[in-house]
């Protein structure tokens, strides 16, 4: 541990540091200081200590992180999109109970994000795209009675918001389908109580920059048995069973699986950790801001309905992620000028997450020809629809109406 005195010299040491700073490059980011001071403190801890990948500051995060989402299990490695590696991996595994076989089809929204989709396919496994609700940009449930035969579903909650995963639950079980929810978007949501990633037979998770909470780089995979939970730990690293409880081995390199190598490092557990600690008081932040500035934009003189907002699903007590915008139909509006406009001038925007993935170029390379009339929702989402960030701080009234200014200079384009 670093003493009293050595944490204060510290505090100042990085206040002089130029990247603690606000990022001058947006005046109005995705996030605002994704760092705070005992943050990086609790990672200079874990540099002095040598201790460096794997030890017990990443076991009390992932005992933590289990004990919040209310999961069983939990497994932290080197970043969301290694969770869902796994996660695909673990359902074609010769140790995983009913394992799926080379040609099974797996769902997926059309709405996703490239690291939903390739793991699975990978693993040999095939695509059903499914087009997503307008509402919450999620699964549209009352589509899934189409897609009795695929033997998976990758469920993505999308900034935040959820479809009715509760039915999408019982829609899997009633028809012996496997579950993954990727919840890279929405740690901290809650439907009916319940925390989102749990519902699953795997729950993912991210720690990038930007997401709920930030460790720069990390993920989570959380599970509900211990022959899951083994599997994956045996195969985050290497496929061998060092430090697995259950071994019988005291041999170190006794290898019983395939595998990667997802090892997380210690330093961004310690921070993931730290994070955890006030993530619900990030989430109220950031509900209080999504409701200030979207009163700002409906009570500006310029308001005029420009756009619709995203609603969380009546079930839901969200976690917001950002703030989803989608322009008016009726506006005869060049989005892509308006979206350079708002970079240019200090508003950081992205995409609700890659737009409608059918057209991404890798798709084509795959050989992916799916009739993209069955996607109008998912090409709407993506010809009309953007986010901004949502500060887990206070909100300024000038930084309000710099960004409300901003927003409705819509009608110049």
């Amino acid at each position: 541990m670093i003493s009293k005195n050595d944490t204060k010299f510290l505090k100042k040491l990085i206040d002089r540091f130029s990247f603690y700073k606000n990022d001058k490059t947006y005046d109005y980011p995705l996030l605002e200081k994704g760092f705070t001071k005992d943050d990086i403190i609790k990672g200079i801890e874990v540099l002095l200590s040598r201790k460096l990948t794997m030890s017990e500051i990443t076991k009390k995060f992932e005992f933590a992180f289990s004990k919040f989402v209310g999961s069983k299990y939990a497994l932290m490695v080197n970043s969301g999109s290694s969770a869902n590696l796994l996660a695909a991996f673990a359902l074609i595994n010769p140790k995983k109970k009913g394992k799926l076989r080379p040609g099974d089809k797996f769902l997926i929204p059309a709405i996703c994000w490239s690291t939903s989709l390739w793991p699975l396919v990978q693993c040999g496994l095939r695509p059903e795209f499914i087009d997503v609700n307008i509402n919450n940009f999620c699964i549209d449930e009352n589509l899934l009675k189409k897609n009795s035969s695929v033997k998976a579903i990758m469920n993505i909650h999308i900034l935040g918001n959820s479809p009715d995963i509760q039915k999408i639950q019982n829609f899997a079980k009633s028809n012996d389908m496997f579950l993954i929810e990727d919840t890279c978007e929405a740690l901290g949501s809650k439907f009916k109580s319940k925390y989102l990633g749990t519902f699953g037979d795997f729950g993912t998770y991210s720690f990038y920059y930007s997401h709920q909470i930030t460790s720069g780089e990390g993920g989570m995979i959380v599970c509900k048995t211990k022959e899951d939970y083994d599997l994956l730990y045996t195969m985050r690293s290497h496929g061998w069973d060092r430090g697995l409880k259950s071994s019988k081995k005291k041999n170190n390199f006794n290898f019983i699986n395939s595998g990667f190598n997802l090892r997380p490092m210690d330093l961004t557990a310690a921070i993931g950790l730290n994070q955890l600690k006030r993530l619900r008081k990030m989430i109220k932040a950031r509900e209080k801001n999504r409701k200030l500035i979207i009163d700002k934009i409906k009570n500006h003189t310029d308001w005029n309905n420009q756009f619709d907002f995203f609603l969380p699903n009546k079930n839901l007590k969200p976690s917001w992620f950002g703030l989803p915008l989608l322009i008016k139909k009726d506006l005869n509006i060049n989005k892509k000028k308006f979206i350079k406009y708002l970079n240019l001038n200090g508003v950081e925007t992205r995409p609700i997450l890659s737009g409608n993935f059918l057209n991404q170029p890798s798709c084509k390379l795959y050989g992916f020809n799916f009739n993209k009339k069955n996607f109008k929702v998912s090409q709407e989402i993506e010809d009309r629809g953007f986010f901004i960030g949502l500060p887990t701080n206070d909100i300024s009234s000038e930084k309000l109406s710099f960004l409300t200014d901003k927003l409705l200079r819509i009608k110049n384009y």
